[in-house]
């Protein structure tokens, strides 16, 4: 395969990684932001989803984001009846974001970035090689 293809694969997983880390952060920024009306939604959750897409200049596969979807999980809720996000019942719905979770899967795209930044680094590295043998 040609390392130039292999370097536009990897720049493409890491463009779809890097998206995914930016809607990660909005997740943890939002996690405690309320409804700014009694009863009504706060943030709701977004999911990154990718797809499999073939680069018809290149004639090769590449990773690209698909959607960014919102998690329809119900939101938890928590009693605090003087809060004014709160329902007529005393009720405020807190955003269905997990910190935990998120911080899972924040290292797991940290992880995906950084196999493919080694990629693109290998990659360089055999071309340089390659450069040198021939001179």
């Amino acid at each position: 395969m040609d390392l130039t293809k292999i370097m536009d694969i990897s720049t493409s997983g890491m463009e779809a990684q890097g998206t995914r880390l930016k809607t990660i952060a909005e997740n943890l920024a939002n996690a405690n932001s309320l409804s700014q009306t009694a009863g009504g939604d706060p943030y709701r959750r977004k999911i990154v989803t990718f797809k499999n897409e073939l680069d018809h200049a290149t004639g090769e596969n590449q990773v690209k984001v698909d959607k960014v979807l919102t998690d329809k999980s119900d939101f938890p809720t928590k009693y605090d009846p003087s809060n004014p996000s709160a329902d007529a019942t005393g009720y405020v719905k807190t955003p269905n974001v997990n910190s935990l979770v998120e911080a899972m899967d924040m290292r797991e795209a940290e992880r995906s970035y950084e196999a493919n930044v080694n990629m693109v680094s290998v990659s360089k590295s055999m071309l340089l090689k390659t450069i040198n043998l021939l001179q």
